[in-house]
C-alpha cells in the first residue's frame, strides 16, 4: 500500500459498510475530520455531517456499533439550551439516539429525541451537512491542479441535493432528504423548530443518497434496516462457526468474524474483501488473497470468490502506467475521478511483485481443501498465465530470481507487503536499488509452482507436473544460497540490483517458513531469533528487529507490528514443529486486542510491552481491516494442526495445541466434501484431544496425530 506520510485520521472514529459505500463519524455520529465523511465508489460524497442542539453540539452519553456491524448507535443529551420563550433548559433534559445504517448506496439516519423534562420544552434541531466531492486520494493528501465543477444546491421543501461534474464528465450527487419538511434550509443546512411535551418523544428520518428518494420514514428505515441485516446474517451463516465458553477471546473471534463480513463486498464472482477502511475499501490483490487463506479452512468459498475476481482482472497487456504485464495479478483497483482519469494509476494497477505467486498458492490451497477441481479447470488458462509471467521474470533475471522495478516514478517504488519508500534497505542503512528479490517472494514463487505442479498431475498433466515441481527445486536452491547469512544465521531480507544482498534481520524471513522452502535446521534457526526480545516485543512480532538500521517503533514497515504479518510467520512456526510458539503469538495478539475495542488494527507500534500498559497505536492505520481480521483464524488453524483434505474427505490433526486462554473449542458445521462435522478441541492434563461431535460424527473420517 502508499505511504503512510500521505494518510491522516482520527482516534476513536466509528465505521460502517455496505458494498461500494463505506461512512467514518466520530464517536457522537458527526463527520467533520479530514479523513471522516461517506464515500461512495472513493468518492466522499459527504464530507460535513453534524447534529446541533439549540446551537450546540450534543453531549456524548455513549456510542458503539452494533455486533454484526450493521447499526451504528450514539446516546447524546442537550447542553444547557438557550432561553426560547421562557426559562433556560438545564443539560441533560432531552434525550437523542442517533441510528445509522448503510444499504443499497444510501444512509439511513433515525433521530429519536425524547424531553425528560416535567414541562413543554421548545428545541432548535439544526442538521449541517456539505460535499467535497473529494476524491479519497485528495482526502489522503493528494493535490490536483484541477477539479471539476461544483453546481449551486438545490433546496427543495423537504431535501437538499449537492452535485458536482468532475472532469471525467460523470455528475456526483448527494441527495439529503427529510421525513418532515424544515422550518429553514440552505444549502449547508436545515433547522427544525421542536416542541416536546413533557416525555413525548419525536422521530426524525434523514436520507443521503444519488437521487431523492420517497419520503423518508419509520417504513422505509426499518424495512431497509431489515435487508441490511439479513444482508450480514447470510454472511455469517456462510462456512463453518467456532463456539467457546463466553471469555475475552470468544469476544475477539465474534468481532473479528464480524469485521470479515463487514469488509467483505458481493461482486458477480463472488465474496471478495476488501482491504480497510478508511483508505483501503477496495479489492487488492495481495490483501484479499492473504484473507482468503486466513479462513480457508473455515471458510472456502471466499477463496472462491477471490480466485474469479483476480482471474477476471488479471493484466493481459503490458503497460508501464500500470505496472502491467500478461499474467499479472492485480495489487489494486478503483473508480473515482483521479483513477479514471490516469491521474494515479490505480484503475487496475498491477504493481506487487508478490500477488500473482500468492494467487497460485491460494488456488492450490483451495482446491486441496475443497477437492473443487471444476474451479480450476475454470481458471487453468489464468494460473497458466500466471506462472508465466514468474517463469518469465526469473528467465530473464541474471541471478534467476523473481525481482520487480517500477516503470514510472508515478508507481511505488517498492512492491512487496512492505511497500514503503523506505522499507527495504542495507544493513549500513542505504536503501537499496533494483532491481529488488524479496526473500519471502521466492517462497512463494517455490510454493506456487509447487502448488501447479500438484494441480496439473490431478489434470493428468504429468510433463508440466515434472517441469513444475523441477524448477520449484531449483529456486529453493538458490535461496537457500544467496540469501543465507552463516553468521547472522539468518535469511537477508533482499537481493538488490547489483546482487548484493541486503543483510537485515526482518520479518520477511518469519513468511518465508510459511511457504515451507528453508531447510528444517535453518527454519529452526530463524524461529529461534523470531522469538527473540529483537522481534517479540510483547504484543507480537516487529517487522524490523530492534537491533537492525532503520529501526523505528513507530514506523509503518521498520519496526512496527502487524497483526497479519505475525500470523504468518506464526503459521510458519508451526509447520516447522512449533506450535507452541504459534499458541503465544494468538496470546500476544489477544492481549493487544483488548486495548483496541477487542479488534486487531492495521498495525500498532513496536515499542516493548511494559507491565500494566498499553500497546501504542498507530495514529493513521485503517480499523477494522481485514487480513489484521483474519489473523486469528489462521493462528488458530496452525495452533490445532489442522488440515483438511477436500478429495479424500479427511481431517487431519496434527499434535494440536489450545491457547492458555481456552480449555475448550468447538467448531461447528465444518465442511468436508458434501459432508459436515463438529469437531471439539479439549485440553485434558498437559495435552489437547480432537474428536468429533454430534450426530454426524461419522460422516468424516478424521486422523489425530497425537
Amino acid at each position: 500500500m502508499t505511504d503512510a506520510a500521505e494518510r491522516q485520521t482520527s482516534i476513536a472514529l466509528f465505521s460502517l459498510k455496505d458494498n461500494a459505500q463505506f461512512m467514518v463519524a466520530n464517536a457522537v455520529g458527526d463527520c467533520a475530520g479530514p479523513s471522516e465523511g461517506l464515500f461512495r465508489d472513493d468518492t466522499r460524497v459527504l464530507s460535513r455531517f453534524a447534529l446541533r442542539l439549540g446551537g450546540n453540539a450534543p453531549s456524548l452519553l455513549s456510542s458503539a456499533v452494533s455486533r454484526d456491524n450493521v447499526y451504528f448507535r450514539a446516546h447524546l443529551t442537550n447542553r444547557p439550551l438557550p432561553q426560547l420563550g421562557g426559562a433556560m433548559t438545564p443539560e441533560g433534559v432531552f434525550h437523542v439516539e442517533r441510528t445509522r445504517f448503510l444499504w443499497a448506496m444510501r444512509l439511513y439516519e433515525q433521530l429519536t429525541l425524547t424531553n425528560y423534562g416535567h414541562a413543554k420544552v421548545p428545541i432548535a434541531l439544526r442538521v449541517e451537512f456539505g460535499a467535497d466531492f473529494a476524491d479519497i486520494f485528495e482526502v489522503r493528501g493528494h493535490v490536483r491542479e484541477r477539479r471539476g465543477h461544483s453546481y449551486d444546491a438545490e433546496v427543495g421543501a423537504d431535501h437538499v441535493a449537492l452535485r458536482y461534474e468532475g472532469l471525467d464528465g460523470v455528475v456526483r450527487s448527494s441527495v439529503i432528504s427529510f421525513s418532515q419538511r424544515p422550518d429553514a434550509a440552505s444549502g449547508d443546512a436545515a433547522e427544525f423548530m421542536l416542541l416536546l411535551d413533557a416525555h413525548a418523544r419525536q422521530k426524525l428520518f434523514i436520507e443521503v443518497g444519488p437521487d431523492r428518494p420517497e419520503a423518508p420514514g419509520e417504513r422505509r428505515f426499518r424495512s431497509a434496516a431489515a435487508c441490511a441485516r439479513r444482508s450480514m446474517r447470510a454472511k455469517r451463516r456462510r462456512g463453518a462457526s467456532i463456539q467457546t465458553a463466553p471469555n475475552p477471546l470468544r469476544v475477539w473471534l465474534e468481532k473479528s468474524r464480524a469485521d470479515l463480513d463487514l469488509l467483505t463486498t458481493e461482486f458477480p464472482t463472488g465474496p471478495y474483501p476488501c482491504a480497510g477502511i478508511p483508505w483501503f475499501a477496495t479489492p487488492f490483490g495481495r490483501d484479499g488473497i492473504i484473507t482468503a487463506m486466513q479462513v480457508l479452512w473455515l471458510d472456502p468459498a471466499l477463496a472462491r470468490g477471490v480466485l474469479r475476481f483476480l482471474a477476471a482482472t488479471q493484466a493481459t497487456e503490458h503497460s508501464e502506467f500500470q505496472d502491467a504485464a500478461p499474467g499479472k495479478i492485480l495489487h489494486e483497483t478503483r473508480n473515482g475521478e483521479m483513477a479514471i482519469l490516469g491521474e494515479v494509476p490505480f484503475r487496475q494497477y498491477y504493481g506487487s511483485v508478490d500477488s500473482t505467486p500468492l494467487y497460485l498458492m491460494l488456488a492450490g490451497a483451495y482446491a486441496h481443501r475443497s477437492g473443487d477441481l471444476a474451479l480450476i479447470e475454470e481458471l487453468w488458462p489464468s494460473l497458466t498465465a500466471a506462472m508465466a509471467w514468474i517463469d518469465n521474470e526469473i528467465e530473464r533475471d541474471v541471478h534467476r530470481l523473481v525481482t520487480y522495478q517500477r516503470a514510472r516514478s508515478s508507481g511505488l517504488r517498492n512492491q512487496g507487503w512492505k511497500d514503503s519508500y523506505d522499507s527495504i534497505f542495507h544493513a549500513d542503512g542505504r536503501l537499496a536499488t533494483g532491481p529488488l528479490a524479496l526473500v519471502e517472494v521466492q517462497g512463494y514463487a517455490y510454493a506456487a509452482r509447487r502448488a501447479l505442479s500438484w494441480l496439473a498431475e490431478r489434470r493428468g498433466e504429468q510433463e508440466l507436473a515434472q517441469k513444475w515441481r523441477l524448477r520449484a527445486r531449483d529456486l529453493r536452491a538458490e535461496v537457500e544460497q544467496r540469501f543465507w547469512m552463516p553468521d547472522a544465521r539468518f535469511y537477508a531480507v533482499a537481493i538488490d540490483g547489483d546482487g548484493q544482498p541486503c543483510r537485515v534481520r526482518t520479518s520477511n524471513a518469519g513468511q518465508l517458513l510459511y511457504t515451507g522452502l528453508p531447510s528444517k535446521r535453518r527454519g529452526e534457526l530463524v524461529i529461534e531469533q523470531l522469538l527473540s526480545a529483537a522481534f517479540a516485543d510483547g504484543w507480537g512480532l516487529r517487522t524490523v528487529a530492534s537491533n537492525q538500521p532503520r529501526f523505528n517503533p513507530m514506523s509503518y514497515h521498520n519496526g512496527s507490528v502487524w497483526p497479519h504479518d505475525t500470523a504468518l510467520c506464526a503459521a510458519g512456526m508451526a509447520m516447522y514443529g512449533n506450535k507452541r510458539a504459534a499458541a503465544r503469538m494468538l496470546s500476544l495478539l489477544f492481549a493487544a486486542s483488548t486495548y483496541f475495542d477487542t479488534r486487531l488494527p492495521e498495525l500498532y507500534c513496536g515499542f516493548h510491552r511494559r507491565p500494566g500498559e498499553p500497546p501504542v497505536g498507530y495514529p493513521v492505520a485503517c480499523l477494522p481491516q481485514a487480513w489484521s481480521s483474519g489473523a486469528v483464524f489462521m493462528l488458530l488453524a496452525a495452533c490445532l494442526g489442522l488440515t483438511i483434505d477436500g478429495f479424500s474427505g479427511v481431517i487431519h490433526v496434527n499434535r494440536p495445541e489450545l491457547p492458555i486462554e481456552l480449555n475448550r473449542l468447538v467448531i461447528e458445521r465444518l465442511a468436508v466434501g458434501t459432508a459436515e462435522v463438529d469437531l471439539v478441541f479439549e485440553r485434558v492434563g498437559d495435552r489437547v484431544t480432537a474428536a468429533p461431535l454430534g450426530a454426524h460424527a461419522n460422516s468424516v473420517e478424521i486422523i489425530v496425530r497425537a
